[in-house]
This record gives structure tokens, sequence and C-alpha cells, in this order.
């Protein structure tokens, strides 16, 4: 089948090579010319994973190339039976989801559009939005031509996109018929994961429940390792019995720092925004959210307790990513940290395997060390905020112990085990420990 993916960010890129892996033809349009001509030379503008290599195995010209990039927006369209729209679609600052993109690229469809496509709306929309596009290049089209506007929304995890692409727990397409979903049914078939065919409201309205609920779960699990604190529980034991329990389930319950990246802040203030606009104010989704923006607080708070006034402390922060297996910064607990630690007069040393240049656009003048141990190098205190692997052992290691003015670890990911890490020397403080 011939498709486009319109949006080289990591739903789109991730998407278009996916899809070219599975046999189709794919062209990958973006606005940004720099990007699609280091995509030609296969360099990738995220880290993800097996996207280099499977972007380079359907892009070599040895081979059945499957897989071209491109800012020719009218080319793509025309030349493709589907067309998915993956651009970004960033929180305004009121919460409301900006939909600028979104519409940019339906007028671009609409100038192109000559013979009957199927639109797919990819990016994380609010419900009605379907509704806009299709109204968008029914007024812009130029041609007599019919087109259908479907919603499949994505369930990617970066760091893991590759393989959630491949091997989804389910898929969703909301469709205006049951012949339009048979194209997307046919697209997908090679993957034989479970389909669900629902209306496109109902589809896009799955995405932001879906976010919101795992959200959900971080941010209770994060107030109940605040009452663990204050009645001497450990909540690392708390969330074991509550894991067993088949109702509830243990994924997503971490306590912590809170939740970042770019989806789960952005839509659960989505569906707040999109429930007021409809009448409803949706009480716990805030609750969710204002528990989660005092994670970092209540961090810096304990670090300020056990060492007095931050002002020229030296503070190691281990981990600066959103999360491990990625470079991506957008909501990122280590913002918010180094920023209060700034504030506070300490001085930031700062370490991540992948991610620091991206930091560097947000921190220019904090020391970025080449690993964890120069990182610990005179410090007063390590602040684990990523939990990559390579850092959950460090603390066995005596370089760390010994280099630093202090040895206090504070384990914003609980990757630690207390009574070890004691054992060792260490003073340690985690989360609802």
């Amino acid at each position: 089948m011939n498709v486009s993916v319109i949006g080289t960010g990591y739903v789109g890129l991730v998407t278009g090579a996916v899809f070219a892996d599975l046999g189709n033809e794919v062209i990958c349009v973006d606005k940004d010319e720099e990007k699609i001509e280091k995509l030609k030379k296969g360099i990738m503008p995220i880290y993800e994973p097996g996207l280099k290599e499977m972007v380079a195995r359907n892009t070599d010209d040895t081979k059945e190339r499957r897989l071209f990039f491109t800012c020719d927006l009218d080319m793509a369209v025309k030349k493709s039976e589907v067309i998915f729209i993956a651009v970004g679609t960033p929180p305004k600052e009121n919460g409301e989801t900006d939909l600028s993109q979104v519409e940019e690229v339906a007028r671009g469809i609409a100038r192109a559009i000559d013979r009957y496509k199927v639109i797919v709306n990819k990016s994380t929309v609010p419900p009605g939005t379907g509704d806009l596009v299709r109204q968008i290049i029914e007024t812009n089209k130029r041609r007599n031509v019919d087109f259908d506007v479907v919603s499949n929304p994505e369930f990617l995890r970066e760091g893991s996109a590759i393989n959630d692409t491949l091997y989804p727990e389910r898929i969703v397409i909301g469709a205006p018929n049951q012949n339009v979903a048979m194209i997307l049914l046919e697209l997908y078939a090679p993957l034989e994961s479970p389909m669900l065919i629902t209306d496109v409201h109902s589809a896009e309205m799955i995405k932001y429940a879906s976010n919101a609920f795992l959200a959900t779960k971080i941010s209770f699990i994060n107030a109940i390792a605040n009452i663990c604190e204050k009645v001497g529980a450990d909540v690392t034991q708390v969330i074991k019995g509550m894991g067993f329990d088949s109702r509830i389930g243990r994924a997503f319950l971490n306590a912590g720092l809170g939740y970042g990246g770019s989806c789960f802040p952005k839509d659960v203030q989505s569906l707040i925004h999109t429930s007021a606009r409809y009448g409803y104010d949706f009480k716990l989704l805030k609750a969710v959210n204002e528990i989660n923006m005092e994670r970092t607080t209540h961090f810096i708070n304990v670090m300020k307790r056990v060492l007095g006034s931050l002002q020229g402390k030296i503070i190691g922060v281990l981990g600066l990513a959103f999360k491990p297996n990625t470079d991506d910064m957008r909501e990122a607990k280590s913002v918010e940290i180094i920023s209060k630690l700034l504030a506070e007069g300490a001085k930031v040393k700062a370490y991540d395997p992948v991610a620091m240049e991206n930091a560097r656009k947000i921190f220019p003048h904090i020391t970025y060390c080449e690993n964890a141990y120069e990182v610990a190098k005179g410090a007063d205190a390590l602040t684990l905020v990523t939990e990559w692997n390579e850092f959950k052992y460090l603390n066995t290691d005596e370089k760390i112990k010994n280099s630093m003015q202090r040895p206090i670890i504070f384990d914003g990911r609980n990757i630690y085990d207390p009574k070890i890490t004691r054992k060792m020397g260490f003073e340690y403080y985690g989360i609802g420990r």
C-alpha cells in the first residue's frame, strides 16, 4: 500500500519506518528542510533504540527501497492511498491543545487531494478534531473528490516505540463506516494484533482516557508515598501488595518524581480543558495534575532538610531525560529539579547517557560529566533522577562513596535498596520510604 506520514517526530518517524518494514511504500513528510536532509543521510533527529537500523534497512538503495523523506507535501498526498497526520499538538498556556499544525496539514492535503484518500489522525487530538479536519479539507479542496477521516491513536512509549508499534496491545480504528475501517485493517493486518473499530469520537477519547488513567495511577501512588513517609511505611512494599491484585495491577504504580514527557502532562491538561469546554469540572484530574506538580518541590525540601542550605553545595544529578532509553527532555523532571537547585544557589554537575546535548540547550552553564563517577567526585550529594540501567549498581562501587564530600544519595526513583546502600556507608533518602 502507498502511505504517507506527515510529521517526523517520535510518532511519525516510527510509524513510517515500521510501515515500510512491513512492505509498504512510505513517504515521510516534514516542512523542516534541515531535518529531512539529515534523515536522507541516515541521521536521526531523536534517540530511539532500533530506529536508526530500521530506517537504514528501508532506505538502502541496493535493496528494494520503501522509505522516502521529503518536504513536498503535494507529491506525497498525490502518491498515497492513506495519509497519516502525525504532527505535534503541544499545549497552549491555558492547557488547551494547539491544533495549528494539524490545521495547516489539513489545508495542505486539501490543496493536493486529487482522488479518494483516507486521512488518518495519528496525532493526539481532542474529541471533535476529526470533524475539524474533515471540515477544513471539504472547504479548501480544489477538486470534487471524496475522502474519509479516521482516528487511529498511537500508544507508543518512548524508549520502546519500535517494539510497541510492532507488537501493540491493541489497535484502535475510529472510522465513519465499515468500508474505510477495512482499509486500515488491511494495512495493520501483518501485525496480527487485536483491533478495535469504533466511531471517530470514541477513538479520540480512548487515547485521552488511557493516558489520564495512567497518570492518575502515578499521582495516586505518589500521594500514598507521602503518607508512607509520615507513618514509617515503605511504599515499595505497599506497591508490591497492591500490585498482586489483578483489579489494580503493578504497571504504573511507581512512586517517584511524577510523570513527565511529551504525553501525560499535556494530555491531562487537555482533557481538563476539554471537559470544562463541555461544562464538566474534572476535579479528579485536576488533583492528579496538582499532585504531580508538587513532586519536585517535595524532593527539594527533603534535600534541604538533610543538607540545610543548598547555597554553594555541589549536587550531582544522574539522569536528565524524562525516562530511560530516550534523549527527550520535554517535561523532564530533571529540568524542574535543576532549576530549583540553581535557584537555591547550588552548583550542579550532571550526566545522562544520551540526553546531554539536548540538556545543554536548556542549561548551558551547569557542569556536564563523562560518567557517573565524575559526577560524584567532590559532590555534597548525588540525586538520581532518571533510572537508566547503568545507574542501578553504582552504589556498590567504593569509587562513588570515597570521591564524595559527603556520601548522600537522594533516590528519586527508588532504584536502590535502602538497607544495602546504608550498610555501605551512604546516607540514603528515597521516595515514600
